[in-house]
């Protein structure tokens, strides 16, 4: 009788003699797709933090015949704290590992997104993706006059003359503008520093890239924002021609894989945090669509 024969797909990834190639390296594919933000909840796409993250860039790094790590980034920002903390980890895992990091933009890697795309030692990018955007915004709402046309009384209690600056029921004051306008020059200055140090000699100061403005992948090139135009399979195909492309998805909760959702009971118990998460939906809705999408 012949020896069992598995599928190619199953062949590489077995040790001893019933798979084949044994030997053959590895690219882990990651993608880092989503509105960059410590929340999670009912949103209508994916967002990415730390948290989110931290597994699936364990199992990326953790081949043994790992060539190279690919990041296949799609986001157009969120909160700087976990574009760093995410950015970080990847660095970490790179340095312990010792293997390139390749990140590869798709529709945009804007503002945060671009602070993980760093995270590469090398970027590339579609002619038409959308990349930079390396500056600083806030946003929020100013629902004073709401409240008071509605003859509503917000009663706010402090200690500290700074407790409350900004409460959107409040009216707005230039002090407090100020102050975030100074905070995110602060914020602003350390995200330039980021680019600075992972892009070197390759950017082109001289563009002006730190003005917050986004630009085609074909311009970034020519900025030195990103190294050159290509999709993932392209250029991994040709730079490891020999590797197996694997994509390392996060994993999802048990009900979810087994498309149940929750039940409508449940659901209708959630009261505050429906509204929470409209609200947090309506905002990563509005990031994407500063860049058209």
């Amino acid at each position: 009788m012949d020896a069992l024969r598995l599928p190619d797909r199953f062949a590489s990834r077995l040790p001893g003699r019933l798979g084949e190639r044994t030997d053959q390296p590895v690219v882990s594919m990651v993608r880092l797709h989503g509105v960059i933000t410590a929340t999670v909840g009912p949103v209508p796409r994916s967002v990415i933090n730390a948290n989110a993250i931290e597994k699936t860039l364990e199992r990326a790094f953790a081949p043994e015949r790992l060539a190279a790590v690919a990041l296949l980034v799609n986001s157009p920002g969120g909160a700087p704290t976990q574009s760093a903390l995410v950015a970080d980890r990847i660095r970490g895992l790179a340095e312990e590992k010792g293997v390139p990091v390749l990140a590869f933009c798709e529709d945009v890697a804007a503002s945060g997104g671009y602070w993980l795309a760093c995270a590469a030692d090398e970027i590339y990018a579609h002619a038409t993706s959308i990349v930079g955007s390396i500056g600083v915004i806030s946003q929020g709402f100013g629902l004073d006059g709401l409240i008071e046309r509605f003859g509503v009384q917000r009663r706010l209690y402090t200690a500290g003359t700074s407790k409350a600056r900004l409460d959107p029921f409040l009216p707005e004051k230039q002090e407090d503008v100020d102050w975030l306008h100074d905070l995110q020059g602060e914020l602003h200055e350390m995200f330039k520093k980021w680019v600075t140090e992972r892009r070197g000699d390759r950017l082109k100061v001289e563009a002006e890239p730190f003005t917050g403005e986004v630009w085609t992948g074909a311009r970034a090139v020519e900025i030195g924002l990103v190294d050159g135009l290509g999709t993932a399979r392209g250029v991994l195909g040709k730079r490891f021609p020999d590797a197996e492309l694997v994509a390392v998805e996060g994993r999802r909760p048990l009900l979810a894989r087994l498309g149940i959702g929750p039940a409508p009971a449940a659901a209708s118990m959630l009261g505050a945090d429906q509204l929470l998460g409209i609200t947090q939906a309506a905002e990563i809705r509005a990031t994407w669509a500063r860049y058209g999408l």
